[in-house]
């Protein structure tokens, strides 16, 4: 039996009729750009994350880009970024003309670790960014009150954590701002790309919404230079459909990461996610670390298992980052993590007997010498 590592047709497949009925109404208004639907996802998906205020926009990198600019990141400032995570934190930096300052992870749960935090230049960071990376919360509280020490903006970078919460909080609603992305793979996924940013700052957040349609003042004026980002119409109207059932589908994947909890527990040299205390992990990838990864993944497709890796290289070693001269060995957790990383099938419908066919291809292979 093959075992998808994403299988969204089969979480589409109870929703069609109600997602092509609203798209359909579109068509027939030729509603595409602006209107309720966008209005009522906005409002529905900032009640989720427990703020005053969203902004649908293009994309999650246009998310992360958008407040850091509204914020006004640019030329001359440095943002912290962790080392590992998609090249989409730290490109939403570089594309406000601000440079990332790399900082290393916490070693379990493969976030921003807040210690790294007191070795930065000061003088030339103006804000951190920290990734809720593979669906659990950074651990905010201490970025926050060093963040406030030193005067630094905050904005979370919240694509792989919908719904997740550190404590009483959700993410998203502790930062300035904050940026999703709907990418379709996704816990929360749009048909195609879609972003948001929320906030509790509502003058922030409109000022934020003029810049994402060409600096926009009325029809005519425009009163800054700002960027072509909005979140269509259908994309809205699907999210919004979608959005009812994330909940359920972020229960169905922590009962689905308790599966493999219990079935790869006692393996000697591999690695499963750690859960940090008072934290909700809302598993968007299930992470294990093993030492030849590649050798593992090469095993688990040889038998029908579909698997990934999130991701392959840290930013600090990517090509694209060269010119900020960092060298191997600068982050050696982000390097670790990265070396051994691979994620395995994570979806809501995952079923148990695929859990138990996947727990058992790597316990034969690690048995084997793997």
């Amino acid at each position: 039996m093959t075992v998808p590592f994403l299988d969204l047709p089969r979480m589409h497949q109870p929703l069609l009729d109600e997602i092509d009925a609203a798209i359909s109404g579109l068509i027939a208004e030729a509603r595409f750009i602006g209107g309720p639907a966008i209005t009522a996802f906005e409002q529905a998906f900032a009640r989720t994350c427990d703020v005053k205020g969203c902004v649908g926009v293009g994309n999650g990198t246009d998310a992360l880009t958008l407040a850091l600019k509204v914020l006004g990141i640019g030329p001359g400032d440095e943002v912290v970024v962790p080392a590992h995570t998609f090249i989409a934190t730290a490109e939403a930096v570089s594309n406000v003309g601000a440079t990332p300052r790399f900082v290393d992870i916490d070693e379990k749960t493969y976030t921003l670790d807040p210690k790294c935090l007191a070795a930065v230049d000061t003088t030339k960071v103006k804000a951190v960014m920290p990734v809720h990376l593979y669906g659990q919360p950074a651990d905010l509280d201490p970025i926050m009150t060093m963040s406030k020490k030193h005067g630094w903006r905050v904005i979370e970078d919240c694509a792989q954590a919908h719904a997740a919460r550190y404590g009483e909080r959700t993410a998203g609603s502790m930062g300035d701002l904050a940026g999703f992305s709907f990418y379709p793979g996704k816990n929360l996924g749009a048909f195609g790309d879609g972003g948001a940013v929320v906030g509790n700052d509502l003058e922030l957040l409109d000022r934020l919404r003029r810049v994402a349609d060409h600096g926009r003042q009325t029809k005519q004026a425009h009163g800054e230079i700002g960027l072509n980002s909005r979140l269509d119409s259908i994309q809205a109207a699907v999210l919004g459909i979608k959005l009812k059932h994330l909940d359920d589908w972020n229960r169905r994947r922590a009962r689905a990461a308790s599966w493999y909890d219990e079935r790869l527990a006692g393996i000697s040299g591999l690695t499963v996610p750690y859960r940090a205390a008072g934290r909700t992990h809302i598993y968007h990838l299930y992470v294990v670390l093993v030492p030849d990864r590649n050798a593992l993944q090469s095993a688990l497709n040889e038998v029908g298992i579909q698997s990934g890796i999130h991701y392959a290289i840290p930013l600090h070693l990517q090509p694209a980052y060269a010119h900020l001269g960092y060298a191997a060995g600068d982050f050696p957790v982000s390097e670790r993590v990265t070396a051994t990383c691979l994620s395995l099938p994570m979806f809501p419908d995952l079923e148990e007997a695929q859990v138990d066919q996947v727990a058992t291809a790597i316990r034969d292979h690690m048995r084997a010498g793997g």
